[in-house]
């Protein structure tokens, strides 16, 4: 039996392509810089994927039907990207330390493309990746993620569905690695985890 360990949690019988994505994620450019947790929690994501697809564990056909929304997946990876997101505005400044380490910061705010001009003005940071990146491309793709990958999924609204299907939930964890590699290309970030 394989063992694995994913963080501080220990695993028994993880298949062997799992141990693969895990290396895929640790050969990422930006994995050393990631906090510690942040890791383990895009870990976890991958572990949910691979538990529920692997033969003799979640997998059967009949417990995939079970789940009406497979949001749990995603949740780990859009924790990270709530941490990676402000890890990177504190790293170029757009941030403060005491924004980074207080409770009131509300990324979905700051990122927020459509705040009103004296609020974007004052807190925002979408104006400022435009500015620092020459473009609204990263600004861009960065608040997509946020709003599809985290805000809309985790948040309930009446007459919406927001339910996602297990290959959906494989797709937005996979967009949240691609922003994340695209936001580390576009701000060439040089940093090591403190």
């Amino acid at each position: 039996m394989n063992i694995c360990y994913y963080g501080r949690m220990r695993v028994d019988g993880i298949r062997k392509d799992n141990l693969a994505m895990n290396n895929f994620l640790k050969k990422k450019a930006w994995w050393d810089s990631l906090h510690t947790d942040l890791q383990e929690l895009l870990m976890e994501s991958f572990f949910l994927i691979d538990a529920l697809q692997s033969p003799g564990k979640l997998a059967t056909s009949q417990a995939r039907l079970a789940f009406r929304d497979y949001a749990f997946v995603v949740f780990p990876a859009a924790k990270a990207y709530e941490g990676f997101l402000k890890t990177l505005f504190l790293d170029l400044g757009f941030i403060s330390k005491e924004d980074f380490f207080g409770k009131r910061l509300r990324i979905g705010k700051i990122l927020n493309p459509f705040l009103e001009t004296r609020i974007r003005e004052k807190e925002g940071v979408y104006d400022k990746i435009v500015e620092y990146c020459g473009g609204s491309r990263l600004a861009d793709t960065l608040w997509d993620t946020w709003k599809t990958c985290r805000n809309l999924l985790f948040h309930w609204f009446p007459n919406e569905k927001n339910a996602v299907d297990f290959n959906e939930a494989k797709m937005l964890v996979e967009k949240i690695i691609n922003t994340i590699d695209l936001a580390f290309k576009e701000c060439k970030i040089d940093r090591v985890e403190q």
